[in-house]
């Protein structure tokens, strides 16, 4: 890989472990965690507080293990399922748009996620799941 696509994909990559992170912080700072544990409980989710708990905690720990380049195809492949749970659980309903054409779509969504894949993608497959590089 070029010093610049390395470069690139070591942003990208830092970039997605922030937002996540940013998420599960917010999610416990603001008392969140309870409701997202009820909304999962609603959704017949076994054990939904529970299962909250955990989603939060890997966005806490798996964001910045992302950015300093741990586990990251393991990290990209689990925050990619949890946005695709999102999308089915939450924003499918209320369409594409996230604002503009409509609201709480699933279009940021996908955008992560296609953002994971292409992070997973260039973590190079013979490196160690460890380390600052792509």
């Amino acid at each position: 890989m070029s010093p610049t696509a390395l470069r690139a994909s070591v942003i990208l990559r830092a970039t997605l472990g922030l937002l996540l992170t940013i998420h599960g912080v917010y999610r416990v700072y603001d008392g969140g965690v309870t409701g997202f544990g009820g909304f999962l409980d609603a959704q017949h989710v076994p054990l939904g507080p529970a299962v909250a708990w955990l989603v939060t905690i890997v966005e806490i720990v798996g964001g910045p293990a992302l950015i300093l380049g741990f586990l990251v195809r393991p990290l990209c492949g689990w925050f990619a399922a949890e946005l695709i749970m999102g999308i089915l659980l939450v924003h499918a309903s209320d369409g594409w748009f996230v604002v503009g054409g409509g609201r709480n779509g699933m279009e940021y969504s996908v955008l992560l996620i296609v953002a994971l894949i292409v992070t997973a993608m260039l973590h190079e497959s013979g490196q160690k799941t460890r380390g600052p590089t792509a």
